[in-house]
């Protein structure tokens, strides 16, 4: 489990430009769901994210992660359960280091690190049967740089380097925003494959509301650092875009657009 309780996080502190996103602000993620947040900008779902990752801190309140306290926890050190995907692609890999370079390094993030080499051709055919169910060919292409890659071949990368060492929450902050609309799909399709398979708890953050219904066992809807509304399960399913749009739409006119 995940989970910020009694949180209190405030932007840009005793100057003009003061804002308080979370005042108190509790929420949980319970083992193998698969969340989806959606919100508009500035509603806090991002810096719930970087909070739960160690990104950033907070004034008051605790971040939990299986019962244990990580608040003042640095993020290096959350990073050895919690996997990230980031909006860009270009974030997560290393444009001038080649795939087998990119692979190797985060095959090792969890072990100490000396004067050896950085790259084991021992792993090479590991690697290959990693990247070969994303059907993009990218198996083949382990001596190219990740800088050549298309913007969803370097996501897709992404996404395998952070589960190569044993993750138990995989943070997803809009990775598909960047993509066209083919190559967004198919990293969402893997994105399902692989918490599936490896049994993950997820929390996407997207502005997709296609994805945030099709895809998940619960949503929640953000507004002003507050959650206004939380949906799993049955009623998750049953949820529409229409629904969504309905809340967004009342959200609009209390705030007077």
């Amino acid at each position: 489990m995940l989970a910020l309780e009694h949180v209190t996080k405030t932007y840009n502190p005793g100057t003009i430009r003061e804002m308080c996103l979370f005042d108190d602000f509790s929420v949980q993620f319970k083992k193998g769901e698969f969340v989806s947040i959606v919100g508009s900008n500035g509603s806090g779902k991002t810096s719930l994210l970087n909070i739960l990752c160690g990104s950033i801190g907070i004034e008051d309140g605790h971040v939990l992660m299986d019962g244990r306290d990580i608040t003042r926890e640095k993020e290096f050190a959350r990073s050895r359960h919690i996997g990230r995907i980031h909006q860009n692609p270009a974030v997560g890999t290393c444009a001038s280091m080649t795939l087998l370079e990119n692979l190797s390094l985060a095959d090792n993030k969890d072990k100490r690190m000396g004067l050896r080499r950085g790259t084991d051709k021992t792993r090479v055919d590991t690697y290959r049967e990693m990247l070969r169910p994303l059907d993009m060919g990218l198996e083949n292409m382990l001596e190219t740089r990740a800088g050549a890659l298309s913007g969803g071949q370097r996501q897709a990368l992404a996404m395998v380097m952070s589960i190569m060492t044993p993750v138990e929450y995989l943070i997803l902050d809009e990775h598909t925003a960047a993509l066209d609309p083919r190559a967004a799909d198919t990293i969402m399709d893997m994105t399902d494959r692989i918490v599936k398979d490896m049994q993950l708890t997820a929390i996407m953050v997207t502005h997709n509301l296609r994805y945030a219904v099709q895809h998940g066992t619960r949503l929640l809807m953000m507004h002003q650092g507050d959650i206004v509304m939380d949906v799993q399960g049955e009623e998750k399913d049953a949820t529409k875009m229409d629904d969504l749009l309905k809340v967004f739409n009342e959200i609009s006119i209390e705030c007077g657009n």
